[in-house]
């Protein structure tokens, strides 16, 4: 295994773990009444701000590269910025931070269709064998270790709403294989956050016309501080540095790595206590993980 591969393993680790801190920052933005919506707007208002120093010139100097490319990177901003993180914030509203994380389980899945139906990549029989490991683990943790849990789930509203944010993402981690993009991944962020704030902005009078109102507090502060930085800049830019690398398909599968950075999470600030199942289902996970990324030979 080269140091590359290893490297771009570090990069997707840092931003799940980014990703998994930003569910729990997000439930505590439900218990102190912030709307979700309203948030995502204020958080991607204040990363566009912080990027454009260091970003503008090279937009400008890709002016013809990125007016040729507008419509994919526009729909990259739309499902990613507008689409896929306002609905975590709502369906937190609705479900556990570990159901939400754990509908993220699917990724890998859709991300290896979509991969296949663009053929940008081929699946082999370690990915497959990989994802179903992988799963076993997700289902381990979500079902408490109980197969009757598994038999008798019924997803609330907030679980469904997770299933967009699967689709998205699979795409959105497609899209970034297929287009290589020659700008510098911190640029391909400010462009897609240019355009998924124009979308973000009639969420925000969404909340407002239905009486949600903001209280700028010192919880709505650092809950801003953390999520316009580590899941919005150093999250996506991890992401993409490590898809780059390795590709979509095996890079799908370290979002299965988000329901146990979650639980460690959840322990240490909601005091939840750490089972087997927990344990059962992340050397699962880890083991889905190792497996899907090797390599079929000759």
């Amino acid at each position: 295994m080269s140091n590359k591969n290893y490297l771009a393993y570090l990069f997707l680790v840092l931003a799940t773990l980014c990703w998994s801190g930003n569910f729990i920052v997000g439930k505590f933005a439900t218990l102190y009444e912030i709307p979700p919506l309203t948030l995502n707007v204020f958080r991607w208002i204040s990363v566009w701000f912080i990027l454009v120093p260091f970003t503008y010139k090279e937009i400008f100097e890709n002016l013809p590269y990125i007016k040729k490319n507008w419509l994919v990177i526009s729909f990259m901003g739309v499902i990613t910025i507008s689409t896929f993180n306002s609905v975590v914030y709502f369906a937190l509203n609705y479900t556990q931070v570990i159901n939400a994380v754990l509908m993220l389980a699917a990724i890998p899945a859709a991300t290896i269709v979509l991969s296949s139906l663009m053929k940008i990549e081929e699946t082999n029989i370690f990915q497959l064998l990989g994802l179903v490991l992988s799963i076993i683990g997700i289902g381990s943790i979500i079902s408490n270790g109980n197969i009757q849990k598994i038999i008798a789930l019924d997803f609330n509203k907030g679980d469904i709403w997770m299933l967009v944010c699967v689709i998205t993402w699979s795409l959105y981690s497609t899209l970034l294989k297929k287009n290589n993009f020659k700008f510098s991944q911190f640029t391909l962020i400010q462009l897609m956050v240019s355009v998924g704030i124009l979308f973000l902005i009639p969420q925000f009078f969404y909340e407002k016309s239905i009486g949600l109102e903001l209280n700028f507090n010192k919880n709505f502060y650092l809950i801003l501080i953390y999520v316009a930085i580590f899941p919005a800049i150093a999250a996506y830019y991890f992401w993409q540095k490590g898809v780059a690398i390795i590709g979509p398909n095996r890079a799908s599968m370290f979002i299965q790595l988000m329901p146990l950075f979650s639980a460690i999470m959840a322990i240490i600030f909601f005091e939840e206590i750490f089972e087997l199942y927990h344990f059962v289902g992340a050397i699962f996970i880890l083991s889905g993980i190792y497996l899907s990324n090797k390599k079929v030979h000759a």
